[in-house]
């Protein structure tokens, strides 16, 4: 099918998914999680997978080709996540507010749909059922636009939760998968006026700065994130040690990952070595890639390392590199982190209440941390269910964005025939 056509049915579904009490989108939701486990369809997308990630091979990094691949654990894990979205709170039809006026008129406002969400991204398979459970919770229908190289997987992901769709007698055309994945497809998501009503963008800088700049329907803007985290004179530098590590290298491809590590000059010269030897000596020793670490000139005089560039400190490496630079003060890091970030997620590691304070009020981003690693900033770890995104934007949605952000609202007066 074309994009045109595919979005032609999408709205002309819209009204069915809006009508649909909670009990009935759970139950579609619970089909659609037993059919990602059936055998038959388990199969069939670890079949698709296996020739998605042969045909990437040598395209992407080893570290996205792990963001690509899939096994049963992987699948199991998505369709758990969409079990735990059917078993949150139904948010459409929530009265936000209400008030009566002295004429006896009474307002509500109350949560509705936004109705046709299109979502595009690239190669993490996982992002298809995520999307789809919470647009069906939340009552919208959803148009997907994976990237080429997982298209396959996508397919046969979308295929099984569709069958589930049909097991709960809710319509097929609840979830749908663009069929083109070249920029044509893309282009014509951001222009769908009158057919989409929200587009969600999720992927690297030029897929985010592309939609934020071409579309002529309402974007939210998510995804890069070069999340900072300094390490303040007062920090618990084993601690540090621990969260920086956890931050840069549970997973180096994602947007919650560390890019950038600050520290403080009273705490760099122990500080420093403590996290090269976790982050480069130890892995090294262990068969395992160690993390090049990019040194401003001051760090590069505590430990090895290769000498940072201009660009290292506004880049999301997604890879196993990590910035650092040694500030004079928390005012420093703050300065630092304003001008450089991209607004997702920042942590400061200290056990100086003042300076946790005035980090986390001054710091403008969508998450701020104090003594945790940046890896929490996920819908599942905030217990959303799962995210559709995490906005790096302050209008409408900021941060992980689950259910609630996935609704719009609306005025409903009623009254016993006042006039003006």
């Amino acid at each position: 099918m074309t994009t045109q056509e595919i979005l032609i049915q999408a709205k002309e579904t819209k009204t069915a998914l809006m009508l649909a009490d909670a009990d009935r989108k759970n139950k579609a939701l619970l089909q659609m999680a037993d059919a990602l486990g059936k055998p038959e369809h388990t199969a069939r997308i670890l079949e698709a997978n296996k020739r998605d990630l042969e045909a990437a091979k040598g395209t992407i990094s080893d570290v996205m080709l792990d963001r690509l691949m899939l096994d049963e654990t992987r699948i199991e894990a998505m369709a758990e996540g969409i079990r735990e979205v059917a078993a949150l709170d139904d948010p459409v039809g929530k009265v936000l507010s209400e008030i009566v006026r002295p004429n006896g008129m009474r307002i509500q406002k109350k949560a509705v749909p936004m109705g046709v969400i299109a979502i595009i991204y690239e190669s993490r398979p996982n992002v298809t059922s995520d999307a789809a459970a919470l647009a069906i919770k939340s009552g919208n229908v959803c148009v997907l636009r994976g990237g080429k190289e997982a298209w396959r997987t996508c397919h046969a992901i979308v295929e099984a939760m569709q069958d589930g769709l049909s097991q709960a007698g809710m319509p097929r055309t609840a979830v749908n998968l663009i069929e083109d994945t070249t920029r044509v497809s893309a282009n014509e998501l951001m222009t769908a006026e009158g057919f989409v009503d929200l587009l969600i963008p999720r992927g690297g800088k030029g897929l985010i700065r592309s939609c934020v700049e071409q579309a002529t329907v309402p974007c939210i803007q998510t995804g890069t994130g070069i999340c900072h985290i300094y390490v303040d004179q007062a920090a618990d530098l084993p601690m540090a040690v621990r969260i920086v590590e956890n931050a840069k290298m549970s997973r180096p491809s994602v947007c919650n990952a560390q890019e950038v590590c600050l520290v403080h000059r009273q705490a760099a010269k122990q500080f420093l070595p403590m996290m090269q030897e976790a982050l480069c000596t130890k892995r090294k020793a262990e068969g395992k890639q160690p993390v090049e670490l990019r040194l401003d000139e001051e760090a590069a005089a505590v430990i090895n390392g290769t000498p940072a560039g201009e660009a290292d400190f506004d880049t999301e490496f997604l890879d196993y590199i990590l910035a650092v630079k040694i500030v004079d003060s928390v005012e420093e890091a703050i300065e630092h982190i304003n001008l450089h970030s991209t607004g997702h997620s920042e942590a400061i590691v200290t056990s100086d209440e003042a300076a946790a304070e005035q980090f986390t009020a001054a710091v403008d981003s969508a998450a701020v941390y104090v003594n945790v690693s940046t890896r929490f900033t996920d819908g599942g770890e905030f217990g959303l269910g799962c995210e559709m995104g995490i906005s790096t934007q302050k209008l409408h949605a900021r941060g992980p964005m689950g259910l609630a952000e996935l609704c719009t609202y609306k005025y409903v007066i009623c009254g016993d025939g006042q006039v003006r």
